[in-house]
């Protein structure tokens, strides 16, 4: 575990572990028992061992590897058990023993236990799921979110949801789903899904969809890892870049977006030195592969573009040199090649800057009032051009609206400043 995550609390430190290693576990366990909701109920074992001992015997040194060994061995167990398959139960003890010994040093196994987490990816994404199994069952085994937060996320019942979970892991099961990486054009099939799950649970750790927190950065930072491990897998694939670089361009921000005292920042009241310039290198050095790949014909997508929307920020030293009028043109094509209402959102904010708060309302209009359902974007989105507009009446009920809507509590916060703010620059009455 990271040096930043240790704690004394065992509590605090169990619940730290699980969220880092959560995802290489399950990749770990699936790899060798070939069965995903076992090795998810290995790892849980393992979390409940932890939780038990932890506060009696202490936190061990290498939480990561602890919670390993004791996976492993609760795995030796269940297959004894069962007496099925001896032939697993000595490919799980040789496992045991020769890894068990080297698990001292997670970092030594750093790049086995990587391919692990990305064949899990790759085998949610199996063909066989529908896109909604497929996002809510990346989401519980690699973003290690619960069923409730998934739920909130996806706007479902609780109950529906678990259902698809299950579902999506009896599918793979009955399809004899393998944790292998796919190659060739099956490979290339499952390269949009793979693209959207990691991004999936990007958005999710930058902006938490429930909770106290406006992020979650360990999300964010294992989905940019694993961007970056698809555009090694794959460094012809100008969209696969294009995600590489949306996501670290992005992320570059995340110690920017909260002040000292918690609360959240906007992007164009963000302290721009407190932007992570490594990633910002590394974002920019991508979209130039993919620029590169796409002068030579290869076809780009929304990844692309997004990326390139985000580089017209990366840019821009201040706020007042952003080039809104070159994003804005970057929506319009986005909005023609991959359409959406969240796509609207943003094409309304961006017209909104470069062409006035008239344009960016008309942008608005035109997707209605429900065109993303119960979410906070729409009005959040209203208030702020209706502020901009010097509405401020109408601002602070848009604001309050969002704030309602909102299943964050840091985002409501920021929604509720916003409209008092806008509340406090209404003209009295005569």
């Amino acid at each position: 575990m990271p040096a930043e995550t240790r704690t004394d609390d065992p509590t605090e430190a169990v619940v730290a572990a699980w969220r880092a290693e959560s995802a290489r576990l399950v990749g770990a366990l699936a790899r060798m028992t070939r069965d995903v909701q076992l090795a998810e109920d290995l790892a849980q074992d393992a979390l409940v061992a932890a939780l038990e001992q932890w506060p009696t015997a202490g936190v061990p040194e290498n939480p990561g590897a602890w919670l390993m060994t004791i996976a492993k061995r609760r795995g030796i167990d269940h297959v004894r058990r069962a007496d099925v398959l001896r032939r697993k139960v000595a490919e799980l003890g040789r496992a045991g023993a020769g890894e068990e010994t080297g698990m001292a040093d997670l970092d030594a196994q750093v790049d086995h236990i990587e391919d692990d987490v990305l064949r899990l990816i790759f085998l949610t994404c199996h063909p066989s799921l529908t896109a909604e199994s497929r996002a809510a069952l990346t989401l519980r085994l690699v973003g290690g979110l619960t069923t409730t937060e998934i739920a909130r996320g996806f706007l479902a019942t609780e109950a529906a949801v678990g259902q698809r979970i299950s579902r999506a892991k009896r599918t793979l099961s009955e399809a004899r789903a393998e944790l292998e990486l796919p190659t060739g054009a099956e490979r290339t099939r499952r390269l949009d899904d793979v693209m959207a799950v990691i991004s999936l649970i990007f958005n999710e750790g930058y902006s938490a969809t429930a909770g106290t927190d406006w992020m979650r950065p360990d999300l964010a930072d294992e989905a940019m890892r694993l961007a970056r491990m698809l555009a090694a897998l794959a460094p012809d694939e100008p969209e696969v870049l294009g995600l590489q670089a949306l996501l670290e361009l992005q992320g570059s921000r995340t110690a920017a977006r909260l002040d000292e005292s918690g609360a959240a920042v906007l992007l164009e009241a963000q302290d721009r030195t407190r932007w992570d310039q490594l990633l910002i290198r590394r974002g920019l050095a991508a979209l130039r592969r993919a620029e590169q790949l796409a002068a030579g014909g290869k076809p780009v997508g929304r990844y692309f573009l997004q990326a390139s929307i985000a580089a017209q920020h990366a840019r821009a030293e201040r706020a007042e040199d952003t080039s809104w009028r070159r994003i804005a043109a970057l929506y319009d094509v986005l909005a023609r090649a991959a359409p959406g209402p969240v796509v609207e959102v943003n094409r309304a904010v961006a017209h909104g800057r470069a062409f006035g708060p008239d344009a960016g309302l008309a942008v608005l209009e035109e997707l209605g009032a429900d065109g993303l359902g119960d979410s906070p974007l729409v009005p959040s989105v209203r208030g702020d051009l209706l502020e901009h507009a010097g509405l401020h009446g109408e601002a602070a009920e848009q604001f309050t609206e969002a704030a309602r809507r909102t299943r964050n509590e840091s985002e409501r916060a920021l929604l509720r400043r916003r409209a008092d703010l806008n509340l406090a620059r209404v003209p009295e009455a005569d």
